[in-house]
């Protein structure tokens, strides 16, 4: 019967397909030819999903990265990056990778930092004599700290599939992705020696750096609000998405005095249409992950991979590689809800810790944002270069074996991903 499951999803999957109908009609024939169970199953399983107060922060936190972008912060944050490491080897490289770890602290969203730093720092970069396929991969491999730094819509939607806390998470992520940014950093230092690139070598006048960093702090505020607020208690994840709403809608209004009224309307119904996408991908993936425990197919796979070996070391890489090869092909959410229900008992089972493991299935399928042949990053990048999507898949390979060597630090080194949380008390 799995074959009526697997073999349409996949199908689907190569026909590109959206990712939920490719779930959801997967469970559907495979429900049909099965005729045991009713097909309302379906939609209860869809509805038990997505029913969760905890996932309310998910459209908080897609709402508050939708004002912070309508109040104009991305351009004070590539200021303020340019202010702190402009004259670095690498110039606006490596301006584009420290701003795309502060915005990662207010989105959380690998494709809204593409898109609101590419469309700012890539035509900057041409101008000063970087090679567009260059610009769009530096964009591109950067945006991938989105989701790992906290606030992360998808590190929610793990807590609620794994159980485990919000929190946890958040102070993990914090570590792995400033790894992340500082070897992207010291890639783009080597190119620039080796290649001479441009960087900024006039002075800055102590008025515009200071008034620069009054912005740039302002915007820091956020994480550090919703962090610590979690951290000490104050409130729940999902109070503290609510927080960061009300937070940023005072920014806008009241101290950059960018946001207006008339912005509230589109930034709703952005928030709403990305939230919805998400919401249907989560139950669709619900009802899949259903279909394959009623298959028996996670003890089926954990069995045929500790009857391989029980190394946990040689196992750790097999599910890295796995997970590498699923970032590619899948849709980072949906991988989640499918894959860690499957894949996290079995690496508890040899004892590796939840919380780490948890970080480097996170670390690992975020590196599929920017993966060819349908890491989403690149598509957005593209475009704004104004290259194919063959250029910038060439161009960021150097990056993507950055990011890699990276994740295999963290799986190899648990104290880096638990360093932070144990300190925080978690």
């Amino acid at each position: 019967m799995s074959i009526w499951l697997l073999v349409p999803f996949v199908l689907m999957l190569f026909a590109n397909i959206p990712i939920a109908f490719c779930l959801l009609f997967a469970v559907i024939i495979f429900m049909s030819q099965w005729g045991m169970i009713p097909l309302n199953i379906i939609p209860n399983k869809m509805f038990s999903g997505i029913n969760s107060f905890p996932q309310l922060a998910i459209p908080f936190f897609v709402l508050a990265g939708q004002l912070m972008n309508k109040c104009g912060i991305t351009k004070r944050l590539v200021q303020f990056a340019d202010v702190i490491i402009g004259k670095v080897y690498g110039g606006l490289a490596q301006v584009n990778i420290l701003a795309s770890i502060i915005f990662a602290g207010l989105t959380g969203s690998g494709v809204a930092d593409t898109s609101a730093v590419g469309s700012i720092l890539i035509p900057a970069m041409e101008e000063q004599g970087f090679e567009r396929d260059y610009s769009a991969a530096v964009t591109a491999a950067s945006s991938v700290i989105g989701p790992i730094i906290p606030p992360s819509v998808l590190m929610v939607i793990y807590a609620n599939v794994v159980g485990i806390s919000v929190g946890e998470l958040f102070a993990g992520g914090i570590v792995p992705g400033v790894l992340v940014g500082i070897g992207l950093m010291a890639l783009c230092f080597f190119y620039a020696k080796k290649y001479d690139h441009p960087r900024r070598t006039e002075s800055i006048s102590v008025k515009h750096a200071l008034s620069v960093t009054k912005d740039g702090i302002l915007a820091l505020i956020m994480p550090i609000i919703i962090i610590g607020g979690i951290t000490l208690g104050v409130f729940t994840p999902t109070e503290a998405a609510a927080v960061a709403v009300a937070y940023a809608l005072f920014v806008g209004f009241f101290i950059f005095r960018t946001l207006k009224l008339k912005d509230l309307p589109s930034a709703l119904l952005e928030s709403a249409r990305t939230t919805g996408v998400i919401l249907l991908i989560m139950s669709s993936a619900t009802a899949f992950g259903w279909a394959l425990t009623v298959l028996h197919l996670p003890e089926m796979l954990a069995n045929w991979v500790l009857s391989i070996t029980t190394n946990p070391f040689i196992i750790l890489l097999f599910i890295n590689i796995f997970l590498l090869f699923m970032g590619m092909i899948m849709e980072v959410g949906a991988n989640v809800i499918i894959l860690a229900p499957i894949l996290a008992p079995l690496a508890m089972n040899l004892g590796v810790d939840p919380l780490h493991f948890a970080i480097i299935m996170i670390v690992n399928l975020n590196i599929g944002l920017a993966t060819p042949p349908l890491g989403v990053c690149l598509f957005v990048a593209a475009p704004i270069a104004k290259i194919t999507l063959e250029d910038i898949t060439k161009a960021i390979l150097p990056f993507l074996a950055v990011e890699i060597s990276v994740l295999l630090l963290l799986t190899y080194w648990p104290s880096l991903v638990l360093f932070v949380p144990k300190l925080l008390g978690f």
